[in-house]
This record gives C-alpha cells, sequence and structure tokens, in this order.
C-alpha cells in the first residue's frame, strides 16, 4: 500500500464513472495455511466478495519475486492459474507494474492483458474501451491489442531451443513491439498518498511523487532506461500536493528514482519545513547533495542517510557509468557527517561484469578512506556514528545495456562476501549487510527467463522449494541466469523494448570497449 503506482491505478479505476475497484491481499503465512486447509476462497477487503465474482482481477507488481504470488493468489481465488483455461465466466487476469515493463514472460501465461506503461493514460483508455465491449473474451483481446501499451500474451507464440528463444509466431496484427505509454506529468496532479493507514511501510508520511525516469543512464539499472526520458513536475503542482498532504501527516515523503535531481529540490524541502513540517526522501545522489536540502533533512531529524557508489574502484564506476570520482564521494560523506547526519548508508554492487580481486580490494580501500574522513569530522563533533555497507550482487535487467551479461555464480559470490566480512570484521563503527545471495538468483531467473518458468512458479506455489520446483523445469535454470547472451540473440523481452536494442546495445560495446584498453 506505500507504492505509488498501486495507489494512482486505484484512484483512477475507483473514480472511472461505472467502476467498482475493490482491493485484495495476499494472506500472511499463518492465515494461508488456514486457506490452504479450509479451501475458503480469497476475499476482496472492502467488501468481502470472493475474488471469481470480480469482472477483473488486475495485479500490480513491482518487484519480479512477487511473480511467484501470481499464480498463488488466482488459486486462492478459485480461478484457474492458466489464461487457456479460463472461459468467458472467468474474470479477465490484467497486470501492469514496474516488473511488467521489464520482462513479463514469466507470467505470461497467466494473465490475460497486460499493461506496459503508466497509468494516467492506460487506465481511462482501456476502461473506455471495455466498459462498452459486449462480445467475446477473444474478440475483446484482439480489439485491445490495438491500444498503445497494450500486450495480449496470447497472441504471442514463442519457438525454443534448448535454452535459447529462437523465434516468436505473432498472431494476426498484434504489434512485433509494443511501445510503453509515457505521460507528460504536468499535465497531470502529482501522483500521492490516497489511502493512508499506519500499518504500512511509510506510514506515518504523506508521499509525493516528485519526478519520474533518471537521466543518469547508470548500464545496470533500469530506472534510466524503462520509464522514458526523465520528467519532473512544477514545483507549484508538487507544492499544492503538499499543502494537501499536510492535512493528514506531518511529514511529506517525496518519492522519485532521482529525487535529488529534482531542479527545485531545495527550495522544496524548506518550504515543507517552513510549513513546520518534516520531510523525508529516498537515497541521495552523491553529486547532487544541495545545501538546502540537507538543512532541511537535518531540521527534520534525520540521523541517516543513503548513498550509492555502487563501484568499489574507480573503473568499475567508469564502467557502469555512474560518474563518480572518489573526492567527489569522500566530500560527500564528510559533508552529511558535518551536518550532524552521523549515520551514513552506503550501498555496493559485487560481481559486476570483469570486476577482479584489485576492484574488491579497492572497495575496501575506498569505505576506510571514508570511515577516516568520518572519524575525523565526528572527533570535532564529539559523536560518532555508524558506516552501514549494503553488499547486493549484480543481478542483469531487461532493457539495461547490461541485460546481455550474465550473473557471477552464487559459489563465487559467496566466496567475496566472505572475503568482504572478513576484511570488515572488527573495524569499529562499520558494518556490513549482504542481501540473500540465493534470493538474488531468484530474481536473476525470474528477470532473465521466458514463459517456460510458469511451470516452477505454479510448483512453488503449490508449496513446493525451489529446488524441488526446479526439478519441473525442463531447462537447466543456471544457463539461464549465468549465460552471457549474444547479442544478436533473440530475447524474451524484445517485444517489450519500446525503443528496441540498438542504443542498450551501443551502450555495451562501449563498456566492453573501456575493459578492454584497460
Amino acid at each position: 500500500m506505500s507504492s505509488l503506482g498501486y495507489q494512482t491505478v486505484y484512484s483512477l479505476l475507483a473514480t472511472y464513472p461505472g467502476v467498482l475497484c475493490e482491493r485484495a491481499f495476499l494472506p500472511d503465512r499463518e492465515s494461508l495455511a488456514e486457506y490452504r486447509r479450509s479451501g475458503m476462497s480469497l476475499l476482496s477487503l472492502e467488501g468481502q466478495r470472493p475474488l471469481a465474482d470480480f469482472d477483473i482481477i488486475a495485479f500490480s507488481t513491482s518487484f519480479e519475486p512477487d511473480y511467484l504470488n501470481i499464480p498463488l493468489i488466482l488459486k486462492l481465488g478459485r480461478i484457474p492459474v492458466w489464461a487457456k483455461e479460463r472461459g468467458d465466466t472467468y474474470p479477465l487476469i490484467i497486470a501492469g507494474g514496474a516488473a511488467f515493463m521489464i520482462n513479463p514472460e514469466p507470467v505470461a501465461d497467466f494473465l490475460d492483458i497486460v499493461c506496459l506503461g503508466e497509468g494516467e493514460e492506460q487506465i481511462p483508455e482501456l476502461m473506455k474501451a471495455m466498459m462498452v465491449f459486449d462480445k467475446s473474451r477473444q474478440e475483446l483481446l484482439l480489439s485491445l491489442a490495438a491500444l498503445p501499451g497494450i500486450y495480449i500474451p496470447s497472441m504471442y507464440h514463442p519457438q525454443y531451443l534448448e535454452e535459447r528463444l529462437v523465434a516468436i509466431d505473432i498472431m494476426g496484427a498484434a504489434p512485433k513491439r509494443i511501445k510503453r505509454v509515457c505521460v507528460k506529468l504536468e499535465e497531470y496532479s502529482p501522483a500521492r498518498s490516497v489511502i493512508l493507514t499506519d500499518n504500512t511501510e511509510f506510514g506515518d508520511m504523506y508521499l509525493i511523487e516528485v519526478s519520474r525516469g533518471c537521466p543518469r543512464g547508470c548500464r545496470f539499472c533500469t530506472s534510466g532506461f524503462i520509464y522514458g526520458h526523465f520528467r519532473q513536475q512544477p514545483y507549484t503542482n508538487i507544492v499544492a500536493a503538499v499543502d494537501e498532504g499536510l492535512a493528514y501527516r506531518n511529514k511529506i515523503g517525496l518519492v522519485g528514482a532521482a529525487v535529488s535531481d529534482y531542479h527545485d529540490i531545495g527550495m522544496l524541502c524548506s518550504y515543507i519545513v517552513a510549513r513546520g513540517a518534516k520531510v523525508s526522501v529516498s537515497s541521495l545522489r552523491i553529486d547532487r547533495l544541495d545545501p538546502e536540502m540537507i538543512s532541511a533533512l537535518v531540521a527534520s531529524g534525520h540521523k541517516t542517510i543513503a548513498l550509492a557508489p555502487e563501484g568499489g574502484s574507480q573503473r568499475l564506476r567508469d564502467l557502469i557509468r555512474k560518474n563518480l570520482n572518489e573526492d567527489q564521494i569522500l566530500d560527500a560523506c564528510e559533508l552529511l557527517v558535518s551536518r550532524d547526519i552521523l549515520n551514513l548508508r552506503l550501498y555496493f554492487i559485487i560481481g559486476l561484469p570483469t570486476e577482479t580481486q584489485d576492484d574488491l580490494d579497492e572497495l575496501i580501500r575506498l569505505v576506510l578512506a571514508i570511515r577516516s574522513r568520518v572519524l575525523e569530522r565526528a572527533r570535532l563533533n564529539g559523536r560518532l556514528g555508524e558506516i552501514t555497507l549494503s553488499i547486493n550482487p549484480f543481478i542483469p535487467k531487461p532493457g539495461t545495456p547490461f541485460q546481455w551479461c550474465g550473473m557471477e555464480p552464487l559459489p563465487s559470490l559467496e566466496k567475496k562476501v566472505k572475503f568482504l566480512e572478513a576484511s570488515f570484521r572488527g573495524i569499529a563503527n562499520v558494518k556490513l549487510k549482504v542481501e540473500g545471495l540465493r534470493d538474488c538468483y531468484f530474481q536473476a531467473l525470474l528477470s532473465r527467463g521466458d514463459r517456460r518458468l510458469a511451470v516452477l512458479l505454479v510448483a512453488m506455489s503449490d508449496g513446493n522449494n525451489f529446488k524441488k520446483a526446479v526439478k519441473t523445469c525442463a531447462f537447466d535454470t543456471d544457463k539461464v541466469v549465468q549465460r552471457t547472451i549474444p547479442t544478436d540473440e533473440l530475447l524474451p523481452w524484445d517485444m517489450v523494448v519500446s525503443d528496441g536494442n540498438e542504443i542498450l546495445q551501443h551502450e555495451y560495446e562501449r563498456a566492453m570497449a573501456l575493459e578492454g584498453r584497460r
């Protein structure tokens, strides 16, 4: 419920004439066991109606691991999991959200319709088309395929040879590629909290989106590629949303992939504080630490700020196009500590393409240099803080220049984690936090996978663990995750890459050329 994408779509549907929109959620673990034992159907939250009673079930999914919950929710709702098994009497199954804009294929066979793009324009167009249609499901899907950003999986038939996708047979007039729908933000009110409850993440905040996309274009990250060009809300629109939000919460959370790149970020943060409220932002750009913004964060009581060097060495930061040097990183950390923000969370990626032991050694040296600067400044302040290193393995993402790169094998990543743990063990004020490597492997599998993963997801939704469920697959999951893909090979997600692979391939080749000159 903290997702502004989810809340925006809910608001658009709930206010559309003739539409009744209710919410439903996956039960927690204890309740799930009771559902399975009793055979009870999953009900909507507001009206306590069985899911199968609705005309449409719409999933909003931001992260690939949540794909696992789609077949599970359908089963709990007494709805056939496979789209081909649902006749006209069952609800249409629709999905949208960031995960589907990256790669919807692992769950494509569960879905009737996938929305690729932004809801402000897509939802009204979709509802307008569906509200007046009175023919069969198949005829409806054929008509919807002509709408911008609408992907009808049943109209695309992939052909495989071993681990590779070799062809996609496309029905009738379905487009070869679906262009994602991107809106002009200034034409719409900012996305914001429309349902407020303390019982969610960020429940004490009123969230407002200030921008979409990212101007940086880091080669491993989807934010700079899947959302179209970087767009910012006009300052007056944001201020109006802030004034509205302060009637409900005394803390405003500013949301966006590049919040500190917002053109009026300092003035905006100062305005919120001047209204007697607090402001919160997501991780900050190291080279965009606006003094007004920092003052507002200090006034709001912030004691921890997240920064993302990501590459531990200058070579890797150049490879991923981070456009940061060591002096900028050190100066940013010192600046924050000097302003009484004592705790730093630093995000680093291990297992990036071409990473060597020298790069890990550089990561350690950089962290110790940051620690030295922080301690020096902290002594002047008379207080010590803590540096938390958040270590995450590289996961290749569709729609980025590094989509062709494989993920490093788990044994190698585990060895690197142990090396880092040993290197920082016993160093005061430095704490290491490592994302679960097996969970990351599963995410990479879903990121790079195709429709053959659907049987694995169904098996896991039945309660089987990953290792047992893998036996249902007719292919090697390690190859899906770890294989370097030739740039001329057909990719499962090609039909949802709106601008094609030409720009991505150019950036990939530029990165590999940097490595070749090393």
